[in-house]
């Protein structure tokens, strides 16, 4: 019974060491967000589950959301007025332009993000309108907090691009993470 018990903390204690938390800051002029690209680039099923941005208030909320690449967001509209949702490029290529429609308050529109990237959320009724979505080629990302400080937890153990998006600017830089690592971002030029 003892060898057994011990075979089971020797097994766990071993697999902790395959993957830690990538953690640090990001100086950024508001909040920002952190994804992660396996080297080499590796595939990752799509999520099942769909996230959301809401029109209210006259803005996106949130107005920052980070997705994995294959998730499908539902755009929905809470004001009394209508609301258009397009994107003029992703990641700076205007061919992933899209327009998902315009709508009335209480009707909701959905599209599922297949390529990775920042995407400017608009509306072409509300020019004053922005958001943002980060679309991470992994399930590895994360927004900053208000002080901006990340966390992603559970990243094994291997090498990375590593990037940081701040209004619709990326700064990217290689990591390795082995167990903890730490890792901060300057702001984007």
């Amino acid at each position: 019974m003892k060898f057994t018990a011990l075979l089971v903390v020797l097994l766990f204690s071993g697999l902790s060491a395959f993957a830690g938390t990538l953690s640090g800051g990001v100086k950024a002029t508001g909040q920002s967000a952190v994804v992660l690209e396996t080297v080499p680039t590796k595939a990752f099923p799509a999520p099942t589950q769909t996230a959301a941005v809401n029109q209210q208030g006259m803005k996106f909320a949130p107005a920052l959301l980070v997705i994995q690449k294959g998730t499908t967001v539902v755009f929905s509209n809470d004001d009394n007025v209508p609301h258009n949702v397009f994107w003029p490029n992703i990641s700076g290529n205007k061919a992933l332009s899209h327009t998902v429609g315009t709508f009335n308050k209480g009707k909701t529109l959905s599209f599922k993000f297949e390529n990775a990237g920042n995407v400017p959320l608009l509306c072409n009724i509300h020019p004053e309108m922005a958001g943002t979505i980060v679309v991470s080629p992994s399930p590895y990302f994360a927004e900053t907090d208000t002080a901006g400080n990340y966390s992603i937890k559970d990243v094994p153990d291997g090498a990375y691009k590593a990037t940081a998006w701040d209004n619709g600017k990326a700064t990217t830089v290689n990591v390795t993470v082995k167990g903890d690592t730490k890792l901060d971002f300057a702001p984007a030029k």
